[in-house]
């Protein structure tokens, strides 16, 4: 245990006041004026929630699920039914991933209802709308083979038509308002302060109520899994677990016991303090595990075992080769680890002999202490 996770425990631990999830076309009141809903997902994580704020007149509705038949058919009971055929005034994202932009667009041109999210949100989700693309480009098999993909999974890829963002997000007409950082903004009657958090996605949005017990968390602040960090063919370069650990820091400065976590997958809590520890050892621990296991070249494809502790299956493939990378990259980036191309042109990631040196010296010492 890190020692940020020690001093969290002190603060409450994690609670999850709501003991199950709405069922499909129902809603369960955590607030006054605030409804929790669900939708389904085709794939492992099953659900995404999403959030109805009482605008008198009408609703705020934050974030969307996928544009599919059966998210559009479950939507659709939920406006008749605890939505109570009012509509919806305004559609709020929290950040670009297709899971919570989805069916934004059909919203908005349904109510005529004007989309806020952060700005580098909208012109993500906006750009991978209009990328259409019917089989993979060089660029994506390229960053597969240097991350050291399985050969059978690579080639069977390369056969099929890739996920297209377009599959499952309805097009985002033209305009929208952004939310900032550190902006104070009306919803439900509440007022929220907009914190960003980054390393999940770019410019993720959280909403805190000011004055009051709610914190609004979309996929930043989960209760019980660790969302995805990835690195993907789009910046192969980038270091997400550096931009995460940062946010949960900072965020950390915010979070009380007493509020009452929304969040975009799994239960509402509390406990956040703890939580944001744990999130922040989640990682700390995975890359001691890293550091220990690149005692000798390994692609990153090679790391499956001592990051994640469990099989991966085919179809979690992708998004564990994503996080691999990212957690590679980031030891690259603090100066630990370097890498080179094999001749097969995969990069092979090894620890740095001074940053082995520093491993072995501090196994030593706490060897001699127990």
């Amino acid at each position: 245990m890190h020692p940020a996770t020690a001093a969290a425990e002190a603060d409450g631990p994690i609670r999850t006041p709501f003991p199950a999830p709405p069922a499909a076309g129902e809603a369960i009141e955590v607030a006054e004026g605030v409804l929790w809903l669900r939708l389904p997902l085709p794939m492992r994580l099953d659900h995404v929630n999403i959030y109805a704020l009482d605008e008198g007149d009408g609703w705020t509705v934050i974030d969307t699920g996928f544009d599919t038949r059966r998210s559009r058919a479950e939507f659709e009971a939920l406006l008749a039914g605890p939505l109570a055929g009012r509509p919806v005034r305004r559609v709020v994202v929290t950040h670009h991933h297709p899971d919570h932009v989805g069916l934004a667009g059909w919203l908005m041109q349904r109510f005529d209802a004007p989309l806020l999210m952060p700005r580098t949100a909208w012109l993500t989700a906006r750009m991978l709308t209009l990328d259409e693309q019917p089989e993979v480009v060089p660029e994506v098999a390229r960053f597969w083979r240097r991350a050291g993909m399985d050969r059978a999974i690579y080639e069977k890829r390369l056969s099929e038509r890739p996920f297209n963002f377009a599959d499952v997000v309805h097009p985002l007409p033209l305009g929208f308002t952004r939310l900032k950082e550190g902006e104070r903004i009306t919803l439900g009657g509440r007022r929220w302060i907009v914190r960003m958090g980054d390393g999940h996605a770019p410019e993720h949005a959280t909403f805190w109520e000011e004055g009051g017990d709610l914190v609004i968390g979309g996929d930043q602040l989960l209760p019980s899994i660790s969302p995805n960090l990835g690195v993907y063919a789009t910046e192969p370069e980038a270091d997400p677990v550096g931009e995460w650990l940062a946010s949960c820091r900072w965020l950390a400065g915010f979070a009380e016991t007493r509020q009452l976590v929304l969040p975009g997958h799994k239960l509402p809590f509390t406990g956040l303090p703890m939580r944001l520890s744990q999130l922040i050892d989640n990682h700390l621990s995975a890359l001691d595990r890293l550091r220990a296991f690149l005692d000798r070249p390994r692609s990153a494809a090679e790391c499956f075992a001592p990051l994640f502790r469990r099989e991966i299956r085919e179809g979690e493939y992708g998004l564990a080769l994503a996080e691999a990378v990212a957690h590679l990259n980031h030891l690259c980036r603090r100066g630990e680890a370097e890498r080179m191309l094999d001749s097969g042109g995969t990069w092979l990631f090894k620890l740095r002999a001074d940053a082995a040196k520093e491993i072995s010296t501090a196994a030593k010492d706490g060897a001699m202490t127990q």
